[in-house]
């Protein structure tokens, strides 16, 4: 288990974090993965995420739109669930990972 394995047990855990960080590894880590929610429609959620004040939250729908079908698809059969418990669960972790993933609402480089 690797260092972001770890913060992802830390942070989500259970089968999620494992989802995370596949969606983390095909989408370039978190930076990869903000600029893919943002060209996906996400921009302002996105970026209440990164920055340093409250969440917005995201819908499971919006997150699907900008995830687009094939990754959510990819994602729901490497965890063993059907496509919309993936999402769902995904609007729920995504925008308080990325809060803790960008202190002081900054990626890393």
């Amino acid at each position: 288990m690797g260092l972001l394995d770890g913060m992802l047990g830390n942070l989500i855990g259970g089968e999620m974090g494992s989802v995370v960080n596949s969606l983390l590894n095909g989408q370039g880590g978190i930076s990869g993965l903000v600029s893919s929610l943002e060209r996906g429609g996400l921009a302002d959620i996105v970026q209440s995420w990164v920055g340093t004040g409250a969440n917005l939250p995201v819908s499971p729908d919006q997150l699907h739109k900008a995830l687009g079908p094939q990754m959510v698809q990819q994602l729901a059969q490497q965890a063993g669930m059907n496509p919309q418990d993936i999402i769902q669960q995904l609007a729920n972790v995504l925008p308080g990972f990325v809060d803790k993933m960008t202190p002081g609402g900054f990626l890393p480089k």
